[in-house]
This record gives structure tokens, C-alpha cells and sequence, in this order.
């Protein structure tokens, strides 16, 4: 569904990740604000948002925060942005993470990132039909 999502924050993700559709689901129930939405960069959706970057749009191991006609952010950045927009406890996480050099968190990030399959649950996971109205899948 794309109802107002130029004025939202989109998630691309690896939408045949189980860690990453781990961490979907874990935004999703603490978006309290509906500030996100999200898309697999898989979908033609997603595909587009990176050709149009020139973006790899065979290799889907970086998740990618976009607010449109704004700024798009990359790894360590666009989770330590998430946790900044969620508010509260996680803001204040982010924050802390924010002192560490970009390319420390990145190393952190990437080292996840290669391992994240060997880490996966494979948990089928549904999400209620507000949630479904979040996705992107044109």
C-alpha cells in the first residue's frame, strides 16, 4: 500500500533475511508514532530505490533508512537513526552509539551483516493487518 509514504520513513531490508525480518518486526511494534514503513529490497520497490542511487541491486546485505526528498542513510547510520526516531530508551541508545566513529559501528555492522543467515530463526512471522498496511510491494 503506498498511502502517504513520501511522508514517511522507509526501511529497506533483506526480505529473505530471518535477522532482518526479526529486527521489521521489532520496529514495527515499537512504532508508536507511525513514522515507518518498509519495503524488501528485493521488491520492485526496493529495486528502483537503489538503481535509482546506482545501488547494488543484487547484494541486499545493508539496510537502507529513506525519508524522501530528505536523506537516505546506510548500515550502522540508518539503525542508530531508527533508534533515534523510536524515542525514549532507544534515542538515548542511539545516542551513546553515535559517539563511536561511523566506521567502528559499521565494522559491527558488517561483521552481523555476513553472519546474519547463521544467525537467522527461521520463525514465519505475520504481521496484524495494520502492520501489512506499512509494506511497500509495487
Amino acid at each position: 500500500m503506498l498511502e502517504n509514504w513520501e511522508n514517511k520513513h522507509i526501511v529497506f531490508f533483506d526480505g529473505d533475511c530471518g535477522v532482518c525480518n526479526f529486527w521489521v518486526q521489532w520496529i514495527l511494534e515499537r512504532d508508536s508514532k507511525d513514522q515507518f514503513m518498509f519495503a524488501s529490497l528485493q521488491s520492485s520497490f526496493g529495486q528502483k530505490f537503489l538503481s535509482e542511487r546506482g545501488l547494488d541491486t543484487k547484494e541486499f546485505n545493508t539496510m537502507y533508512l529513506w525519508k524522501p526528498n530528505t536523506y537516505y542513510l546506510i548500515k550502522s547510520r540508518a539503525v542508530l537513526q531508527i533508534a533515534s526516531l523510536l524515542g525514549g530508551a532507544y534515542q538515548l541508545l542511539s545516542g551513546i552509539g553515535k559517539i563511536f566513529p561511523r566506521f567502528l559501528n559499521d565494522k559491527i555492522y558488517e561483521t552481523i551483516s555476513r553472519n546474519r543467515m547463521k544467525l537467522a530463526n527461521q520463525k514465519c512471522y505475520l504481521p496484524t493487518p495494520h502492520q501489512r498496511k506499512k509494506f511497500i510491494e509495487i
